[in-house]
């Protein structure tokens, strides 16, 4: 049996890497959570929060429904976690199916409720896979969003970015120019879609690079708590699932602790080897799962602070 050289460096890096705990340091996280719609959700995702909390996330955000069809709830939510938390809530805002002056006015009552931090979205229509129009009278796209915004108040705006070109995007020059114009118009930070593959991100930093974008870009991560759901999202977003991934998870339908087990490894390998590659801050899409999240971030060495364990009791 021949070992390439290849082989023979992966080995050594392994060897030599450090474990997961050594990891910390000034690795920073946020989470992501969606606004529940049910009692038995509500109480979940308050769960999640409060289990969470100690590990003084950068801030957590709040998704908001395809066509603003969480509106209410998501202002519920983040309004709730501004005011009963130690956290710092960020508020999901699109352009889609509302005019100016109605988004204007969400945006109004998140700052008169304490909200500094908005993370901006073009949207997707209410009817999946419809092509997005912009409401008449309303924002044409995200960039416009964050120029609005930052109109009204010095929000922090966190808008997206994705690493494998968003499927309405001609192309990769262009869905890199759209990032641009984001971030010209007032962004803080880009949150990417979640990838699968750390090399996915390291070329899309060196893409952005390239083309001048200098602004901080957040990984986004996405753990598998279920595979055929990722596999599922992943199609809609035109994110690639590598065959080695399908191979780990295959015969676990049945067996949701062994899959959770597996996917917290996942999840913490490539969160291990973005922090190899400089990355230092994280953003976990948690579904509303605190304890797959909180096992993730052990592993990378993220603890809970006493401030935060205080703030929690």
């Amino acid at each position: 049996m021949t070992i390439s050289v290849n082989q023979l460096e992966e080995a050594r890096r392994a060897l030599d890497a450090p474990l997961y705990a050594d990891v910390g340091g000034a690795l920073e996280v946020s989470f992501e959570f969606f606004p529940p719609k049910t009692d038995k959700m509500e109480e979940q995702l308050w769960g999640a929060v409060r289990t969470l909390e100690p590990l003084a996330p950068r801030f957590v955000s709040v998704t908001y429904g395809a066509g603003g069809s969480t509106r209410e709830r998501t202002h519920a939510t983040v309004a709730r976690i501004q005011r009963d938390t130690s956290l710092a809530a960020a508020a999901h805002l699109t352009c889609v199916e509302a005019t100016r002056d109605e988004v204007d006015q969400v945006a109004r009552e998140y700052w008169a409720a304490g909200v500094r931090h908005i993370v901006a979205l073009r949207g997707d229509m209410p009817t999946a896979g419809a092509t997005f129009a912009p409401h008449p009278g309303g924002y044409e796209n995200a960039a416009a969003l964050v120029a609005g915004l930052k109109r009204l108040h010095p929000f922090e705006i966190s808008v997206a970015a994705y690493p494998e070109c968003h499927p309405d995007s001609a192309d990769d020059a262009a869905d890199l120019d759209n990032l641009k114009r984001k971030m010209d118009a007032g962004a803080t930070r880009a949150i990417t879609q979640f990838f699968h593959e750390p090399d996915t991100f390291f070329r899309y930093r060196d893409r952005l690079a390239a083309a001048g974008i200098d602004a901080e870009i957040v990984p986004g991560i996405m753990p598998v708590a279920n595979f055929a759901s990722v596999v599922r999202m992943s199609a809609m977003c035109g994110t690639d699932v590598p065959a080695w991934m399908a191979r780990l998870f295959d015969g676990l339908d049945d067996r949701p602790a062994a899959r959770q087990l597996v996917a917290a490894t996942i999840a913490a390998e490539l969160s291990r080897k973005l922090y190899a590659g400089g990355v230092k801050q994280l953003h976990f899409y948690t579904l509303n799962r605190a304890e797959l999240a909180y096992a993730i971030c052990h592993l990378l060495g993220v603890r809970a602070t006493s401030v935060a364990t205080e703030a929690a009791a």
